[in-house]
Formats: C-alpha cells, sequence, structure tokens
C-alpha cells in the first residue's frame, strides 16, 4: 500500500496472535508505528528485539495514548480490567478492538469502559496454532482464514469498514455477525472440539492398564490431532469456557445426545446407523477441504515451514 492505514498500532498482549498481527501488518505496510505492552517484562524484550514493536510500554495505558488502532491479544478474563485501565488515555476516534474467542462477554465486560468518540469493534480471527509467545507468530497466519467482526447496532459504520479493511489486507476474510450468534457458531466450531481433546487426552493418561509409553508410541492420527489441539494455551481456554459457558453447555447436551445415538446402535450391532453418521461426517469434512479451509494432504494442511497447529485461536492464538 501506498499510505498506511494507520498512524500508530497499539498490540495489548504480544503472543502468537499479537505478534502475527505484527508480521502481517509491516508485510503490508499498514502502519507507520507499531508499539505494544505485555504482560512480563520477558515477552516485552523479545518483542523489541525481534522488531515487532518499535517501542514497549510497561503498562497498557502508556502504550495506547496517541494510537489510532488498539488490539488486545490477551485472555478474555483479562479484556475488561484493561478495558478499563485503558479507558483514560485513549485517542478521541481510535478503534478499540480484541482477538479473544468469545464475544458477547467481552462486549459485556469491555463496552462499560468504553469513552464516547472512541470506536469500539470486537473481533475474532479463527486461526492459531497451539505454539504462544512473540517467537511464535508469522505473517501468514491470517491468509485465507476468516475473521469475525461483531459490533453493536450504533457503532461508527466507518470504523466498522475501516477495520474490516485492515483485517483484509492482513489476508482474513472478514464476517460480520452478532456476539451471540458468533460464541454458538464458536461454540460447535471450536469450544466443544477443545474441550473434547482435552478430555480424551486425560482420559488416554489415565488408562490403568495402558502406559503413558504407549500412548505416545503408538498414538495414531486422531488421537495425533487430538494432543495438537489439547496443546493449546490452558489460561486462554479456560477464560473461553468460563465467558462461553451457555452456548457450550448447550452443544456439550447435544454432543452428548448423539454420542448416546452411537453408543445404542454399536451395542445394537446397528451398521446401517453407524455408517450413515459416519457418512454425514465425512461430507462435512469434504465440504471443509472444498471450501479452502483445510487440504487432504498427510501435512494436515500446514504450508511447508508454518508453525503446526489448530485454526482458533485463538491460541493466542491470544491465541
Amino acid at each position: 500500500m501506498t499510505q498506511p492505514m494507520f498512524e500508530r498500532v497499539a498490540l495489548i498482549g504480544i503472543g502468537l496472535i499479537g505478534s502475527s498481527i505484527s508480521h502481517a501488518t509491516r508485510r503490508k505496510g499498514l502502519a507507520k508505528e507499531i508499539v505494544g505492552s505485555a504482560r512480563t517484562k520477558s515477552t516485552l524484550d523479545t518483542a523489541l528485539k525481534l522488531g515487532l514493536i518499535g517501542k514497549g510500554y510497561a503498562s497498557a495505558a502508556e502504550a495506547v495514548q496517541g494510537a489510532d488502532l488498539v488490539i488486545l491479544s490477551v485472555p478474555v478474563g483479562a479484556c475488561g480490567p484493561l478495558a478499563a485501565e485503558i479507558a483514560p488515555h485513549l485517542k478521541a476516534g481510535a478503534i478499540l478492538t480484541d482477538v479473544g474467542s468469545v464475544k458477547a462477554a467481552v462486549v459485556r465486560d469491555m463496552a462499560p469502559h468504553v469513552p464516547k468518540g472512541v470506536h469500539f469493534v470486537p473481533g475474532h480471527p479463527i486461526a492459531g496454532t497451539e505454539q504462544s509467545g512473540p517467537e511464535a507468530g508469522f505473517a501468514e497466519l491470517f491468509d485465507g482464514r476468516w475473521t469475525i467482526l461483531t459490533p453493536e447496532p450504533q457503532t461508527d459504520a466507518a470504523a466498522v469498514e475501516k477495520l474490516k479493511d485492515y483485517w483484509t489486507a492482513l489476508g482474513s476474510k472478514v464476517e460480520i455477525m452478532s456476539p451471540q450468534h458468533h460464541d454458538m457458531v464458536l461454540g460447535i466450531t471450536s469450544h466443544l472440539p477443545h474441550l473434547i481433546a482435552f478430555n480424551i487426552v486425560n482420559t488416554a493418561e489415565h488408562l490403568e492398564r495402558v502406559t503413558d509409553k504407549e500412548v505416545i508410541k503408538f498414538s495414531a492420527g486422531g488421537f495425533r490431532d487430538f494432543t495438537r489441539i489439547a496443546a493449546s494455551d490452558p489460561t486462554m481456554w479456560r477464560d473461553v469456557f468460563l465467558n462461553n459457558k451457555e452456548a457450550v453447555m448447550e452443544m456439550l447436551r447435544r454432543f452428548s445426545d448423539d454420542l448416546a445415538e452411537l453408543k445404542r446402535a454399536i451395542e445394537a450391532d446397528d451398521g446401517d446407523t453407524l455408517f450413515r453418521r459416519f457418512a454425514d461426517a465425512r461430507a462435512i469434512r469434504r465440504g471443509i477441504i472444498a471450501a479452502g479451509q483445510d487440504t487432504p494432504a498427510p501435512d494436515f494442511g500446514r504450508a511447508h515451514g508454518a508453525s503446526p497447529g489448530p485454526t482458533d485461536e485463538e491460541s493466542g492464538k491470544s491465541k
């Protein structure tokens, strides 16, 4: 781009997502200056050493001063307190956003603190790996992935459009929806799969007749993928489940009902039901590949040289 979209971008939190935003922003020349703050001095020092930020600040309040785009890349449970901390220091006309995997709770916790004249546009890039920290980021993380924005109806339309253009320039496809609908969609596509992954890996660990060594040695593709997802940041995912409780509980009830049907089919030697359910699931997988969200390649769709991991957040991934 010939002209940067923003004069000063402030990254509050410089883990996987924050560092990847920096890489992608610098790749396209979208900001004249990128500054940041982090929870620990070691993270801030690493971010400065890697050139992810031009200036580092000990507090978020200092980092946001003069910024026309502020991005919170922190666990969702920290968003409310951070919004309260930075509110008096936000520049009039600035866009404030986040990258959390839960949106209704973020709106609930952040919106009351946002000063008049600051444009609050919550966001969620659906991209990530199980890696964390400033060293884990890379510019291509968002390429071809979806970012969801969940602005409130009264939010300034020009600010929403500018943030949409920014994420598009970072490589994302962008969709806008309500926070509540986002949380229901992510409850089934991301949150429930992570909960299952955490649980099945722990179940394997606690099997008395199968040793940890055997679990590691004989891991087939399915279990290996579960362990990859289960390696995601525990702080981030604790906050996700506590802050998207309603949607997750609904998905768990539906999942339990479907699992009970499969259990009955196995007990009754009902091969027709098993075949039908498995064929339906395979059709969903083929749809994901057809939509360009993965490939059938044996590297699980990961590009050569890219950090491996599940899409979400996640990670923070933020997550």
